[in-house]
Protein backbone atom coordinates (compact mmCIF):
# COMPACT_ATOMS: atom_id res chain seq x y z
CA UNK A 1 0.00 0.00 0.00
CA UNK A 2 1.37 3.39 -1.25
CA UNK A 3 0.94 5.69 1.76
CA UNK A 4 0.56 9.67 0.48
CA UNK A 5 0.47 12.50 2.68
CA UNK A 6 -1.64 15.53 1.68
CA UNK A 7 -1.39 18.98 2.26
CA UNK A 8 -4.75 19.76 2.74
CA UNK A 9 -4.37 23.35 3.19
CA UNK A 10 -2.45 23.90 0.18
CA UNK A 11 -3.60 25.54 -3.31
CA UNK A 12 -6.50 27.95 -4.49
CA UNK A 13 -9.06 25.89 -3.63
CA UNK A 14 -7.98 24.29 -0.57
CA UNK A 15 -9.48 22.18 1.33
CA UNK A 16 -12.82 21.37 -1.01
CA UNK A 17 -10.82 20.81 -4.09
CA UNK A 18 -7.82 18.65 -2.46
CA UNK A 19 -10.45 16.20 -0.45
CA UNK A 20 -12.29 15.62 -3.59
CA UNK A 21 -9.66 14.69 -4.90
CA UNK A 22 -8.13 13.01 -2.14
CA UNK A 23 -11.61 11.05 -2.64
CA UNK A 24 -11.56 10.39 -6.81
CA UNK A 25 -7.59 9.04 -6.31
CA UNK A 26 -9.32 6.43 -3.17
CA UNK A 27 -11.58 5.27 -5.92
CA UNK A 28 -9.84 4.85 -9.08
CA UNK A 29 -6.60 2.88 -7.05
CA UNK A 30 -6.95 0.53 -4.75
CA UNK A 31 -3.45 0.36 -3.35
CA UNK A 32 -3.21 3.87 -2.02
CA UNK A 33 -3.87 5.55 1.32
CA UNK A 34 -3.89 8.87 2.01
CA UNK A 35 -3.41 11.69 5.07
CA UNK A 36 -4.97 14.72 4.86
CA UNK A 37 -2.86 16.90 6.96
CA UNK A 38 -4.82 20.31 7.87
CA UNK A 39 -7.63 21.65 10.40
CA UNK A 40 -10.16 18.71 11.29
CA UNK A 41 -12.96 20.22 11.89
CA UNK A 42 -12.61 21.70 8.46
CA UNK A 43 -11.73 18.37 6.49
CA UNK A 44 -14.47 16.46 8.38
CA UNK A 45 -16.99 19.06 7.25
CA UNK A 46 -16.01 18.69 3.43
CA UNK A 47 -16.32 14.67 3.99
CA UNK A 48 -19.91 14.87 6.16
CA UNK A 49 -21.71 12.80 4.27
CA UNK A 50 -19.40 11.21 1.76
CA UNK A 51 -18.56 7.40 1.39
CA UNK A 52 -15.23 6.19 1.67
CA UNK A 53 -12.54 3.97 3.38
CA UNK A 54 -12.03 4.96 6.49
CA UNK A 55 -8.82 2.96 6.59
CA UNK A 56 -7.71 4.00 3.65
CA UNK A 57 -8.40 8.04 4.05
CA UNK A 58 -7.15 9.40 7.56
CA UNK A 59 -6.63 13.33 9.04
CA UNK A 60 -3.87 14.63 10.53
CA UNK A 61 -4.50 17.41 12.79
CA UNK A 62 -2.57 20.58 11.56
CA UNK A 63 -4.26 23.99 12.80
CA UNK A 64 -1.16 26.68 10.97
CA UNK A 65 -1.20 27.24 7.41
CA UNK A 66 2.08 28.83 5.55
CA UNK A 67 0.75 31.65 3.38
CA UNK A 68 2.35 31.90 -0.27
CA UNK A 69 3.71 35.41 1.02
CA UNK A 70 5.71 34.47 4.47
CA UNK A 71 9.08 33.85 3.84
CA UNK A 72 9.25 30.16 3.15
CA UNK A 73 12.73 29.44 5.80
CA UNK A 74 11.05 31.40 8.62
CA UNK A 75 7.56 30.12 8.67
CA UNK A 76 9.28 26.31 7.96
CA UNK A 77 10.97 26.63 11.18
CA UNK A 78 8.02 28.52 13.28
CA UNK A 79 5.10 26.70 11.92
CA UNK A 80 5.81 22.92 12.66
CA UNK A 81 1.95 22.43 13.13
CA UNK A 82 0.95 23.77 9.72
CA UNK A 83 -0.57 21.21 7.55
CA UNK A 84 2.76 21.68 5.02
CA UNK A 85 5.65 20.31 7.36
CA UNK A 86 3.06 17.88 9.00
CA UNK A 87 3.05 16.09 5.80
CA UNK A 88 6.55 16.45 5.46
CA UNK A 89 7.33 15.13 8.32
CA UNK A 90 5.38 12.23 7.39
CA UNK A 91 7.99 11.07 4.70
CA UNK A 92 10.78 11.84 6.95
CA UNK A 93 9.42 9.68 9.57
CA UNK A 94 8.98 6.91 7.10
CA UNK A 95 5.38 6.91 8.31
CA UNK A 96 4.39 7.72 4.56
CA UNK A 97 5.73 7.52 0.59
CA UNK A 98 5.30 10.53 -0.64
CA UNK A 99 3.44 14.04 0.20
CA UNK A 100 1.99 16.23 -2.36
CA UNK A 101 1.33 19.59 -1.89
CA UNK A 102 -0.17 23.06 -3.87
CA UNK A 103 1.23 25.40 -1.32
CA UNK A 104 3.91 27.71 -1.82
CA UNK A 105 6.91 26.51 -3.88
CA UNK A 106 9.58 28.12 -1.61
CA UNK A 107 8.14 26.55 1.64
CA UNK A 108 7.78 23.15 -0.17
CA UNK A 109 11.38 23.22 -1.47
CA UNK A 110 12.48 24.82 1.97
CA UNK A 111 10.95 22.24 4.05
CA UNK A 112 11.59 19.33 1.98
CA UNK A 113 15.45 20.11 2.23
CA UNK A 114 14.99 20.72 6.36
CA UNK A 115 12.66 18.05 7.49
CA UNK A 116 13.48 15.33 4.93
CA UNK A 117 16.92 16.05 3.43
CA UNK A 118 18.41 15.27 0.65
CA UNK A 119 19.69 12.47 -1.20
CA UNK A 120 23.36 11.71 0.02
CA UNK A 121 25.70 13.31 -2.58
CA UNK A 122 23.06 15.64 -3.91
CA UNK A 123 24.24 19.23 -4.22
CA UNK A 124 20.69 20.74 -4.62
CA UNK A 125 16.62 19.19 -5.30
CA UNK A 126 15.25 20.23 -8.83
CA UNK A 127 11.77 21.10 -9.72
CA UNK A 128 11.16 18.77 -12.65
CA UNK A 129 8.05 19.47 -14.61
CA UNK A 130 6.59 17.43 -17.61
CA UNK A 131 5.46 18.72 -20.75
CA UNK A 132 3.72 17.66 -23.59
CA UNK A 133 5.65 17.10 -27.40
CA UNK A 134 4.11 17.30 -30.64
CA UNK A 135 4.61 13.91 -31.34
CA UNK A 136 2.68 12.47 -28.01
CA UNK A 137 5.30 12.21 -25.66
CA UNK A 138 6.96 14.30 -22.60
CA UNK A 139 10.02 16.26 -22.42
CA UNK A 140 11.20 16.90 -18.38
CA UNK A 141 12.21 20.51 -18.28
CA UNK A 142 14.98 20.36 -15.34
CA UNK A 143 15.35 22.62 -13.09
CA UNK A 144 12.28 24.67 -12.98
CA UNK A 145 12.55 27.20 -10.06
CA UNK A 146 14.27 25.91 -7.54
CA UNK A 147 17.78 27.11 -7.96
CA UNK A 148 18.00 30.14 -9.52
CA UNK A 149 22.04 30.94 -9.34
CA UNK A 150 23.65 27.10 -10.34
CA UNK A 151 26.85 26.17 -10.91
CA UNK A 152 28.06 23.17 -13.85
CA UNK A 153 27.87 20.61 -11.33
CA UNK A 154 24.66 21.27 -10.40
CA UNK A 155 23.60 21.24 -13.74
CA UNK A 156 25.52 17.45 -14.22
CA UNK A 157 23.56 15.95 -11.61
CA UNK A 158 19.99 17.52 -13.10
CA UNK A 159 20.69 15.56 -16.16
CA UNK A 160 21.41 12.22 -14.19
CA UNK A 161 18.44 12.68 -12.24
CA UNK A 162 16.05 13.44 -15.05
CA UNK A 163 17.27 10.54 -16.69
CA UNK A 164 16.56 8.22 -13.57
CA UNK A 165 13.03 9.42 -13.25
CA UNK A 166 12.64 9.24 -16.89
CA UNK A 167 13.82 5.22 -16.89
CA UNK A 168 12.01 4.50 -13.86
CA UNK A 169 9.01 6.69 -13.59
CA UNK A 170 8.12 7.31 -17.45
CA UNK A 171 9.41 4.34 -19.04
CA UNK A 172 11.44 5.58 -21.32
CA UNK A 173 14.66 3.01 -22.29
CA UNK A 174 17.30 5.44 -22.93
CA UNK A 175 16.15 9.13 -22.16
CA UNK A 176 17.52 12.00 -24.61
CA UNK A 177 19.03 14.08 -22.14
CA UNK A 178 19.61 17.92 -23.74
CA UNK A 179 21.40 21.18 -22.94
CA UNK A 180 18.81 24.27 -23.09
CA UNK A 181 21.32 26.54 -24.67
CA UNK A 182 21.05 29.34 -27.31
CA UNK A 183 22.84 27.40 -30.24
CA UNK A 184 22.63 23.91 -30.97
CA UNK A 185 26.90 23.55 -31.56
CA UNK A 186 29.10 22.92 -29.02
CA UNK A 187 30.83 25.71 -27.54
CA UNK A 188 27.79 27.79 -27.44
CA UNK A 189 25.90 29.69 -24.58
CA UNK A 190 27.55 31.40 -21.78
CA UNK A 191 30.09 29.93 -19.05
CA UNK A 192 27.94 28.02 -17.18
CA UNK A 193 26.33 26.43 -20.19
CA UNK A 194 30.09 25.73 -21.97
CA UNK A 195 31.06 24.08 -18.69
CA UNK A 196 27.83 22.08 -17.63
CA UNK A 197 28.24 20.85 -21.37
CA UNK A 198 31.49 19.04 -20.85
CA UNK A 199 30.42 17.34 -17.36
CA UNK A 200 27.01 16.69 -18.55
CA UNK A 201 28.74 14.40 -22.08
CA UNK A 202 31.13 13.05 -19.26
CA UNK A 203 28.19 11.42 -17.12
CA UNK A 204 26.55 7.78 -17.34
CA UNK A 205 23.71 9.19 -20.04
CA UNK A 206 22.62 9.67 -23.37
CA UNK A 207 23.50 13.26 -23.71
CA UNK A 208 22.28 14.58 -26.99
CA UNK A 209 24.09 17.91 -27.09
CA UNK A 210 22.41 21.60 -27.16
CA UNK A 211 18.81 22.19 -27.65
CA UNK A 212 17.29 25.56 -28.83
CA UNK A 213 14.32 26.87 -26.92
CA UNK A 214 12.13 26.35 -30.62
CA UNK A 215 13.08 22.41 -30.54
CA UNK A 216 11.79 21.80 -26.67
CA UNK A 217 8.49 20.46 -27.84
CA UNK A 218 9.49 18.70 -30.49
CA UNK A 219 9.58 15.66 -29.07
CA UNK A 220 13.62 14.96 -30.29
CA UNK A 221 13.83 15.04 -26.54
CA UNK A 222 12.75 13.43 -23.50
CA UNK A 223 14.73 15.53 -20.58
CA UNK A 224 15.93 19.60 -20.97
CA UNK A 225 18.47 20.62 -18.54
CA UNK A 226 18.94 24.44 -17.36
CA UNK A 227 19.08 26.21 -14.36
CA UNK A 228 16.15 27.10 -12.43
CA UNK A 229 16.03 30.94 -13.85
CA UNK A 230 15.68 29.87 -17.14
CA UNK A 231 13.48 26.78 -16.74
CA UNK A 232 11.13 28.59 -14.62
CA UNK A 233 10.62 31.66 -17.76
CA UNK A 234 10.70 28.76 -19.96
CA UNK A 235 7.65 27.13 -18.46
CA UNK A 236 5.90 30.35 -17.75
CA UNK A 237 5.84 31.36 -21.01
CA UNK A 238 4.84 28.00 -22.35
CA UNK A 239 1.80 28.21 -19.90
CA UNK A 240 0.76 31.31 -21.57
CA UNK A 241 1.17 30.75 -24.97
CA UNK A 242 -0.88 28.22 -24.51
CA UNK A 243 -3.79 30.32 -22.97
CA UNK A 244 -3.15 32.63 -25.54
CA UNK A 245 -2.94 30.27 -28.88
CA UNK A 246 -6.39 28.71 -27.47
CA UNK A 247 -7.76 31.91 -26.87
CA UNK A 248 -7.17 33.19 -30.25
CA UNK A 249 -8.47 29.90 -31.95
CA UNK A 250 -11.54 30.57 -30.14
CA UNK A 251 -12.25 33.84 -31.39
CA UNK A 252 -11.40 33.20 -34.68
CA UNK A 253 -13.64 29.95 -35.11
CA UNK A 254 -16.34 31.90 -33.76
CA UNK A 255 -15.57 34.87 -36.28
CA UNK A 256 -18.00 33.67 -38.91
CA UNK A 257 -20.79 31.25 -40.30
CA UNK A 258 -18.12 29.66 -42.13
CA UNK A 259 -15.66 29.23 -39.41
CA UNK A 260 -18.28 28.13 -37.05
CA UNK A 261 -19.18 25.04 -39.33
CA UNK A 262 -15.93 24.16 -39.31
CA UNK A 263 -15.77 24.66 -35.84
CA UNK A 264 -18.64 21.95 -34.86
CA UNK A 265 -16.53 18.99 -37.44
CA UNK A 266 -13.12 19.78 -35.63
CA UNK A 267 -14.77 20.44 -31.72
CA UNK A 268 -13.17 16.81 -30.68
CA UNK A 269 -9.93 17.36 -31.91
CA UNK A 270 -9.84 20.57 -30.25
CA UNK A 271 -10.70 18.94 -27.10
CA UNK A 272 -8.28 16.22 -27.37
CA UNK A 273 -5.41 18.93 -27.66
CA UNK A 274 -6.57 21.28 -25.34
CA UNK A 275 -6.81 18.21 -23.07
CA UNK A 276 -3.41 17.17 -23.77
CA UNK A 277 -2.24 20.80 -22.85
CA UNK A 278 -4.09 20.61 -19.59
CA UNK A 279 -1.71 20.95 -16.38
CA UNK A 280 -4.76 19.32 -14.45
CA UNK A 281 -3.86 15.75 -16.41
CA UNK A 282 -0.28 16.06 -14.99
CA UNK A 283 -0.88 17.11 -11.61
CA UNK A 284 2.40 18.60 -10.68
CA UNK A 285 6.24 18.38 -10.91
CA UNK A 286 8.56 15.75 -9.15
CA UNK A 287 10.70 17.29 -6.83
CA UNK A 288 13.69 15.39 -7.40
CA UNK A 289 17.28 14.99 -5.14
CA UNK A 290 15.45 14.63 -1.82
CA UNK A 291 15.32 11.84 0.21
CA UNK A 292 12.08 10.94 0.07
CA UNK A 293 8.84 11.44 -2.80
CA UNK A 294 8.04 15.39 -3.33
CA UNK A 295 5.11 16.76 -5.35
CA UNK A 296 4.67 20.35 -6.03
CA UNK A 297 0.91 20.71 -7.46
CA UNK A 298 -0.21 23.51 -9.28
CA UNK A 299 -1.51 26.47 -6.87
CA UNK A 300 -4.67 26.65 -8.87
CA UNK A 301 -5.09 22.68 -8.89
CA UNK A 302 -8.63 21.80 -8.86
CA UNK A 303 -10.31 18.39 -8.37
CA UNK A 304 -8.84 16.91 -11.39
CA UNK A 305 -5.33 18.16 -10.79
CA UNK A 306 -5.22 16.93 -7.27
CA UNK A 307 -6.28 13.32 -8.48
CA UNK A 308 -3.59 13.47 -11.14
CA UNK A 309 -0.84 14.59 -8.63
CA UNK A 310 -1.94 11.63 -6.47
CA UNK A 311 -1.65 9.28 -9.09
CA UNK A 312 1.51 10.84 -10.74
CA UNK A 313 2.88 10.24 -6.33
CA UNK A 314 1.48 6.92 -6.87
CA UNK A 315 4.06 5.94 -9.41
CA UNK A 316 6.74 8.07 -7.77
CA UNK A 317 6.49 5.99 -4.62
CA UNK A 318 6.26 2.43 -6.38
CA UNK A 319 8.95 3.33 -9.23
CA UNK A 320 12.10 3.01 -6.82
CA UNK A 321 13.39 5.73 -8.81
CA UNK A 322 14.95 7.39 -5.79
CA UNK A 323 17.79 3.85 -5.16
CA UNK A 324 18.21 4.36 -8.66
CA UNK A 325 19.15 8.37 -8.79
CA UNK A 326 21.23 7.60 -5.61
CA UNK A 327 23.46 5.01 -7.34
CA UNK A 328 23.81 7.28 -10.20
CA UNK A 329 24.52 10.53 -8.07
CA UNK A 330 27.44 8.37 -6.27
CA UNK A 331 28.90 7.20 -9.53
CA UNK A 332 29.64 11.03 -10.59
CA UNK A 333 33.33 11.49 -9.35
CA UNK A 334 34.03 14.37 -6.72
CA UNK A 335 33.77 17.67 -7.41
CA UNK A 336 34.39 21.18 -5.99
CA UNK A 337 32.00 23.57 -6.07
Amino acid sequence: MIRIALDAFGGDHAPRAVVEGALDALRDYDDIAIVLCGREDALRAELGGKEYDQSRLMILHAPEVIDVHEQPTVAVKRKKDSSLVRALKLVADKEADCVVSAGSTGALLTGATLVIRRIKGVKRPALAPLLPTKTGGWIMLIDCGANVDCKPSYLQQFGVMADAYMKRVMNVEEPRVALLNNGEEEGKGNELAKAAYKLLADAPIQFVGNCEAREILSGEYDALVCDGFVGNVVLKLTEGLSDVIFSMLKHELMADARSKLGAAFARPAFRRMKKKMDYKEVGGAPLLGIDGCVVKAHGSSDARAFRSALMQARSFAKSGVNVALAEAIASLPEMED
